[in-house]
């Protein structure tokens, strides 16, 4: 699929009668110049989401203390305004290639969010992967002139988070395919989720850089090794919830949680629920187990 170079802009104007998502640009470029730099806390456009795939290439993404080389399959996941800046490295030997969409957060924040706190703001994605081939096809449909109505471009931007979301649901399910240093910290991370595991840990388990960990890992599972671990814990904490008459804060530290206050919140933050909520029932549905995405 031949990509149109260039940044493509969507004005339409609000339906009040309807709620729809909101398609702000989209585009595809080859930078070879240090001048491209862009400045989250400068930019006077949003509020916006950015998803930028990196198809060849690197550029560097800082957010708040942290610095990342993004690389070929990488993806930048940046809300605007925000404390981060994108750039090219003057001293970058190749030109850096990338695909970028832009949206207005009304309806999809909760998805982006969502994505974001359990894939990281620098995610790995396959380059067939439906969130990828979706980016593709909205920058080429944009280029042919084929967005033309806001009901076009709410379409894409919802299949696109669609899809999005959908990552780590397909790649939790597809564990056979995982590569063998995966699941071995996967399956280290189910054996000792009681106790603190540091990243640098379970590099050292599976005889892997702490980046290169966190690089196969949440390509391959779609969740960070963190997000996993809180997934288990959140498991393990359901079946004690229900099974056992145990205190909140005595199954907060047999799940490895250092206070019931942070247990609290990473099991309400997964299922929507307090424990106490999920073990007394006072919702609606009184659940055994829930099974979240």
């Amino acid at each position: 699929m031949d990509i149109p170079r260039g940044t493509y802009g969507f004005r339409f104007a609000e339906d009040k009668e309807l709620q729809l998502c909101v398609l702000f640009a989209a585009g595809y470029d080859v930078i070879t110049s240090p001048s491209y730099r862009w400045d989250g806390l400068e930019r006077t456009d949003g509020p916006l989401l950015l998803f930028q795939y990196t198809i060849s290439g690197e550029g560097i993404y800082e957010s708040g203390n942290r610095t990342h080389r993004v690389t070929a399959g990488q993806a930048i996941l940046a809300e605007i305004p925000g404390p981060h800046r994108y750039y090219y490295h003057p001293e970058s030997r190749e030109p850096w290639e990338f695909l970028f969409l832009l949206f207005r957060p009304n309806l999809i924040l909760p998805h982006w969010r969502k994505f974001l706190r359990e894939a990281g703001e620098v995610p790995y994605l396959p380059l067939d992967s439906a969130p990828v081939r979706l980016s593709r096809m909205i920058v080429v449909d944009a280029g042919a002139g084929r967005i033309n109505d806001p009901l076009a471009a709410s379409s894409c931007v919802y299949q696109f988070m669609t899809e999005l979301a959908r990552v780590q649901v397909t790649t939790l399910q597809n564990r056979e395919n995982w590569p063998e240093n995966v699941r071995r910290a996967a399956e280290f991370i189910e054996l000792n989720y009681s106790r603190m595991i540091s990243i640098d840990q379970l590099a050292e388990q599976v005889s892997l850089s702490k980046y290169h960990l966190i690089r196969r890992f949440s390509a391959s599972t779609g969740l960070t090794p963190g997000a996993y671990l809180t997934r288990i814990r959140t498991e393990k904490a359901m079946e004690l919830l229900r099974g056992t008459g145990l205190s909140i804060e005595s199954i907060a530290e047999q799940v490895g949680y250092s206070s019931g206050s942070y247990f609290i919140k990473a099991f309400r933050g997964l299922t929507g629920l307090t424990p106490g909520e999920f073990r007394s029932g006072d919702e609606s549905l009184v659940y055994r187990k829930l099974f979240f995405d």
